[in-house]
């Protein structure tokens, strides 16, 4: 399991890297699988997400989600003022004290240090698109954000969208980091179970690929054809549950 303190070492990493492209990239230049956006607006959006994050750190209690609030400096020394303030709360902070979250992750701070991580993973992925530059997510990285959604974030995806189906129990695998979750057909709910697995045990359905191919699929940055992965068993089935959505 990755500590707070690995997470924040992540963090720095990653937002240096965001920053590189915030300060280079054409501001104008499209970005894939975001809609309209454009790179000024993923930098926007990214920079108000750490100063959201960085507050409830520092307090503990949910604020107002305002990610579009426009910089009123240089977008990139703007950007970079955001990550230094949100890696700071994160420093200061004691990860085992109470906080909120919107998952089904216990309500402490350690949560921030791993959503910031991958929240800033897969918006990097994105600027290096826009900006046409390569990007590849580190696997365990990737694999760690694969649990995230499917433990955190799918058993409360009904506070975003219609719970995605699941009709017979499915298997998903990591190829490279060796990781595996169970997904089962709702209860008494509507919402589908979830659970981390043995490496060898067998569903209906088997998805299996690298975990960067997973973890982009789950936040629908590739589609299943293009991804890789490798569907067995009961295809269709498992073709209509990675359809999701799964994230906010």
């Amino acid at each position: 399991m990755t500590t707070p303190d690995e997470h924040l070492d992540r963090l720095r990493e990653l937002t240096t890297g965001f920053a590189r492209v915030a300060r280079t990239g054409d501001h104008a230049a499209p970005v894939p699988c975001c809609g309209d956006w454009r790179l000024r607006d993923l930098v926007v959006h990214l920079g108000n997400v750490h100063r959201w994050a960085a507050g409830i750190v520092r307090s503990g209690d949910p604020a107002p989600q305002i990610f579009e609030a426009e910089p009123d400096a240089d977008l990139a020394a703007w950007y970079g003022e955001s990550a230094d303030d949100l890696i700071e709360a994160l420093r200061e902070a004691s990860p085992r004290d109470g906080a909120w979250n919107f998952t089904a992750a216990a309500k402490t701070k350690a949560f921030w240090f791993r959503r910031q991580v991958h929240e800033t993973a897969v918006h990097l992925l994105d600027a290096h698109r826009a900006a046409g530059t390569e990007y590849t997510l580190d696997p365990s990285v990737a694999a760690d954000g694969v649990d995230e959604v499917l433990l955190g974030m799918l058993p409360k995806v009904k506070r975003w969208h219609t719970p995605p189906v699941v009709t017979v129990p499915l298997l998903l695998k990591t190829s490279d980091t060796g990781h595996a979750w169970v997904i089962t057909p709702p209860g008494e709910g509507d919402v589908p179970g979830s659970r981390t697995a043995d490496p060898v045990e067998t569903a209906e359905a088997v998805v299996e690929g690298p975990a960067e191919a997973l973890d982009l699929l789950l936040w629908q940055r590739v589609g299943l054809a293009a991804s890789g992965l490798r569907v067995t068993g009961a295809v269709t089935a498992a073709e209509t549950f990675l359809a999701g959505p799964f994230t906010p």
